[in-house]
């Protein structure tokens, strides 16, 4: 999963330089957007979102003779992203893709690879009654276009090893794990008697996403739901933001968690008591580790149902280099449907952007109960910002979280005003 999330600022800097003003030079436009026939689209590598995905393509196949699409997964490459850039640079991306990341989306624009689905007179109506006016408003570009479908998310949540907490004295139906204080309480316990190595082990490195799965989830919860950026500003350089890097820079302090890379799945190799997972854990972990899941914890140890978590979503974009926009569209709609997002869930596990989630699949999430949790964490959810140099923003964080909170080499307040300037500086570059 990770592999997919990776996306370098050296890649996102080609665009629209010198080098690639074949590919800038056409913007989204309405050209060709009326058009019908054949596309072919890309979905993941994942071998479950390749099962959807065939399945989906064969369906409409069969009822549109005359529009067939063709469905592959993403090239191989470093990451999905830097093969899309690469795509839309040389002029030859699909139709859609179904594995955007809201971080690569501003690139992909200044490229003039996408087109603004407000181009189809129901685009904007389709996006916002699917998802809802509000979460789609995440997904919406500062130009005010939604160049992006929220398709589906991964909300994020504390996974632990029930066989751990049990050997370690600590419940392992009822972890006290929702204040700072209990979970290093507990982190401590594991570590000296639960046989785990670390308490948590996420990644000790500086790819630009990984303050997805370590801060940033952490400071939605604590925040009440704010994102890293707001109207420009950041607002992690208060009261929340300390909070959260005290208690991360405590947990490396300590020795809780690793410093240096562990080079596997720490959780599945049991060498740590808990991991910051999504709903794609179920299928990966269910038979390695006896498993419980939590809300990410709070200072104060907020009710779950008031607590919120990093989406870790992907969207489904146009590209325009698709001849056939029509068809493309009405794929994506096909795709996103009732009908087609309930294959999804049944098939992956993971949660179509969809409102009312949990009573529009309540067969599905009755009979399978361990994902009903994510289903309603899933209304609590925000996402990266959709913001300009987003990719060039989370790496100057990381760099700065690193140096400050995992090596301890800055005090975690002088880090977050400095950042707090550098952050509001990229995204205005």
């Amino acid at each position: 999963m990770a592999k997919m999330r990776t996306f370098t600022a050296a890649v996102a800097a080609l665009a629209c330089t010198g080098l690639l003003m074949t590919a800038c030079s056409s913007g989204g436009g309405n050209g060709g957007k009326a058009k019908t026939g054949p596309i072919k689209i890309w979905y993941s590598d994942n071998d479950q979102e390749v099962t959807w995905g065939k399945a989906t393509v064969a369906a409409w196949n069969k009822d549109h003779p005359d529009q067939q699409v063709t469905g592959e997964k993403i090239p191989a490459g470093t990451s999905s992203e830097e093969v899309i850039t690469a795509a839309v640079a040389a002029g030859n991306a699909p139709c859609l893709v179904f594995n955007g990341s809201p971080s690569a989306i501003s690139g992909w624009v200044r490229q003039g690879g996408l087109v603004p689905l407000n181009d189809f007179s129901d685009g904007v109506s389709y996006v916002e009654g699917r998802s809802g006016a509000s979460v789609a408003a995440e997904y919406k570009s500062p130009d005010g276009k939604y160049y992006q479908l929220p398709w589906k998310s991964n909300p994020v949540m504390i996974f632990y090893n029930k066989d751990m907490f049990k050997a370690a004295g600590l419940d392992p139906d009822h972890p006290a794990l929702s204040t700072y204080s209990d979970f290093l309480a507990a982190a401590r316990k594991l570590t000296a008697a639960g046989g785990a190595q670390w308490a948590i082990a996420p990644a000790p490195t500086n790819e630009f996403f990984q303050n997805w799965f370590d801060f940033y989830p952490l400071y939605i919860a604590e925040s009440g739901g704010k994102a890293l950026v707001d109207n420009g500003q950041a607002t992690f350089d208060g009261a929340a933001g300390q909070a959260v890097a005290g208690f991360w820079a405590q947990l490396y302090a300590k020795g809780l968690a690793p410093k240096e890379k562990y080079n596997g799945d720490a959780f599945a190799d049991k060498k740590a008591a808990m991991a910051i997972v999504g709903p794609w854990a179920i299928a990966v972990y269910g038979s390695k580790v006896n498993w419980g899941a939590v809300p990410v914890p709070t200072s104060t140890g907020k009710p779950a149902d008031q607590i919120h978590t990093f989406a870790d979503s992907k969207t489904v974009s146009l590209f325009s280099a698709c001849g056939n926009r029509q068809t493309a569209w009405d794929f994506l709609k096909f795709a996103t449907g009732q009908e087609n997002d309930g294959a999804l869930l049944s098939t992956t596990g993971q949660m179509p952007l969809r409102s009312s989630l949990p009573t529009v699949y309540a067969s599905y999430f009755s009979g399978h109960p361990e994902y009903s949790l994510f289903a309603q964490q899933a209304s609590r959810t925000v996402e990266v910002p959709n913001v300009a140099n987003g990719v060039a923003m989370w790496q100057d964080f990381r760099n700065g979280y690193l140096k400050s909170v995992v090596f301890g080499q800055q005090p975690t307040d002088q880090w977050l005003h400095q950042a707090a300037g550098t952050v509001a500086a990229d995204i205005k570059k």
